[in-house]
């Protein structure tokens, strides 16, 4: 099995699986990317964003398990804090480093660009995730976790 992480433009092979299986667990942000990028209202393409798929390679079968953005956080009002947004991952890829990856190349590309990179974790297994990555809580109305990137690169 082979992990690749690449940008993705909307739509791509697989998203269709990604949606059905993420609303099935009762998250419909999926749906909403989609939306938001047929409409042109996020597109992932100010300086600094990226939307990112993420495909398992087994033999010659290419899988989409997951995906997720950076944007600029529209909740922050600073162009230079982030937010990681719309992180999924499909059930039976789970705790297989797929999330690990993911978040790791997204942090590697909000390091270009922002100083601090927000978040909502939906769960308790999410927040586990952004935490041992050095997210902190947050008390805030908009984000649960927050990462300090020039301390982390610094």
């Amino acid at each position: 099995m082979k992990i690749v992480v690449e940008k993705i433009l909307l739509p791509v092979d697989g998203i269709d699986m990604l949606a059905k299986e993420a609303e099935a667990e009762g998250y419909h942000f999926i749906p909403q990317t989609l939306n938001e990028w047929e409409s042109g209202a996020n597109r992932f393409a100010q300086a600094g964003e990226a939307l990112l798929g993420v495909y398992v390679r087994v033999g010659t079968k290419t899988e989409l398990v997951g995906m997720g953005g950076l944007t600029i956080d529209p909740f922050a009002g600073d162009p230079v804090v982030g937010r990681l947004r719309r992180i999924y991952v499909r059930t039976k890829w789970r705790r297989q480093g797929i999330g690990e990856t993911l978040v790791a190349e997204l942090l590697r590309l909000a390091g270009r660009h922002f100083e601090r990179v927000r978040l909502r974790a939906v769960n308790a297994g999410a927040a586990q995730l952004y935490e041992r990555f050095g997210f902190v809580p947050i008390e805030d109305g908009e984000a649960t976790h927050l990462f300090e990137l020039r301390k982390a690169i610094g």
